[in-house]
């Protein structure tokens, strides 16, 4: 038989409802496994091995009386984003040494609802702030793919790496992820794995760390496409605690996979096509395009004119609003609390030895853009592009486009430590141009694996849809899933 830990999470639902195994010995096989690799990967921050086991016998007691749960059985892990009852929650960063929460957060709720196991808490970007995982307090997360006939351990890509990691090293069946600025579609496409940011207001914010409130949404990273429709089916939902999340009936998203792309209008933004684009990316997106069409879909050459603004826009509006929620952080009533000689010493003296280097970069350049004098001619401003970026999505959409294609990353996986990007912040935050466009709109984006560069490694397609239409983009990644042909697993070195 398969090791357990390599079915998608499709197969093992199947697999524990035709009683081939228990979800007990499903969640020991990735306790065995998180054990074997972790030291090596660095992907969990926290291990929670004797709740998953409680979970799983609750769970394998609800199977045997045919009581399952959209997700009964299934270890998952959790971004260390995500406020989970009585369990380390420091969102990566020193200042929130300690911390464990005394409630859970929705989107970890309503996985634990539809039966699902938590194995542990997973690395990030510190404050989801990166684009390589090596901001965290807690050290890289490694890529578990190589190129081919090197031993380089190369980026996950960030801020959910540890996510993307520990799914495509079999270490969870599935892991919640949030995207402010790609940050779950970037690492699903260097570890070719699957992850989609839904609609803003999708899922519930509450009880996540925040990062920017407006851009900030959770999702889900996934070994297949139909694995990222169930996960996100439990994880959403309406909220009232969170005044940004959306009255709207979860679809069966799991029965939009296999709908098929015929009659649909796929949109080309001219835009994407950036100068010095490596041509496997360029390849790539052509042989995407081919395939939906293959399928019936019509392609559409169209534009996004404010295209060339959204990075620079982007990166003024989520570290000002990140300068505000991180204000909260202050050394008083918990995590990391460093004495002074009086009130503001202590503020001072907490958040210099708390907040890493990025993260005071980023909080820096947001209290100077909102600043008495600034805030017009920067955060307004953006605040304009944004809209003007939005309404460039919805001209596309109203002129019949279906969804949009672009490609994921203008990369496959970089090195961890490289020199250029180390010395350079702003060429780092470039790994983002194709998909900060996406939060800046409120919109939907799958990332799906869809081919290999020269070096064996894994590289990923994107998808846009429309507000909450996130059931066209699973049957448009689906098809390009089968398209693919291609075994997107890492060879095991770990």
């Amino acid at each position: 038989m398969t090791e357990l830990t390599k079915l998608s999470l499709a197969d093992a639902r199947k697999g524990l409802k035709d009683k081939s195994f228990t979800a007990l010995e499903l969640t020991e096989a990735y306790i065995g496994a998180i054990d074997a690799a972790n030291d090596k990967l660095n992907a969990y921050v926290a291990t929670t091995p004797d709740q998953a086991r409680d979970m799983a016998k609750a769970s394998d007691a609800k199977l045997a009386k045919g009581e399952a749960g959209l997700l009964e059985g299934i270890p998952l892990g959790v971004k260390d984003l995500f406020a989970t009852k009585g369990v380390h929650t420091q969102a990566a960063s020193h200042i929130l040494d300690g911390f464990k929460p005394e409630y859970e957060s929705t989107v970890t709720a309503n996985l634990w609802r539809d039966g699902a196991v938590m194995l542990g808490k997973l690395n990030m970007d510190e404050f989801a702030m990166g684009s390589s995982n090596e901001t965290s307090y807690y050290g890289s997360v490694i890529n578990p793919f190589r190129a081919e006939g090197s031993n380089a351990n190369l980026v996950p890509g960030g801020s959910s790496g540890g996510s993307a990691s520990a799914v495509a090293a079999w270490l969870c069946a599935g892991a919640t992820a949030t995207d402010t600025g790609g940050s779950i579609r970037q690492p699903a496409a260097f570890t070719g794995t699957v992850g989609i940011k839904p609609t803003y207001g999708r899922c519930s914010r509450w009880g996540t760390v925040a990062f920017a409130s407006s851009l900030d949404q959770a999702g889900p990273i996934a070994r297949t496409v139909e694995d990222a429709a169930l996960m996100l089916q439990s994880m959403s939902g309406f909220d009232v605690k969170d005044s940004t999340s959306v009255d709207l009936a979860v679809p069966d998203f799991a029965a939009a996979v296999e709908r098929g792309v015929k009659g649909l209008t796929i949109g080309v933004p001219r835009e994407y096509r950036m100068d010095g684009m490596p041509s496997e990316i360029e390849a790539l997106w052509n042989q995407g395009l081919e395939w939906l069409k293959a399928e019936g879909a019509t392609v559409k050459d169209i534009s996004l004119p404010h295209t060339k603004y959204a990075l620079p826009a982007y990166y003024i509006v989520a570290p000002a609003e990140a300068s505000s929620n991180l204000a909260r952080y202050d050394g008083v009533k918990y995590g990391l609390r460093v004495s002074g000689k009086d009130i503001t010493d202590l503020y001072e003296l907490t958040r210099a030895a708390g907040f890493g280097r990025e993260v005071k970069r980023r909080i820096m350049i947001g209290t100077y853009v909102l600043s008495a004098g600034y805030f017009d001619a920067y955060y307004v401003k953006a605040q304009k592009v944004r809209t003007l970026i939005k309404k460039d999505f919805e001209d596309a959409f109203n002129a019949g486009v279906d969804a949009v294609l672009t490609p994921a990353t203008p990369s496959a996986a970089f090195a961890i430590g490289d020199e250029a990007l180390a010395a350079d912040p702003v060429a780092m935050y470039l790994n983002d141009v194709f998909t900060v466009t996406v939060n800046m709109a409120g919109l939907p984006g799958i990332a799906v694996p869809a081919g290999k560069d020269g070096k064996g490694l894994p590289l990923g397609l994107q998808l846009i849809g429309k507000p909450f239409d996130e059931e066209t983009l699973f049957a448009a990644a689906r098809v390009i899933e089968k398209s693919t042909g291609t075994d997107f697993s890492p060879t095991r070195w770990w």
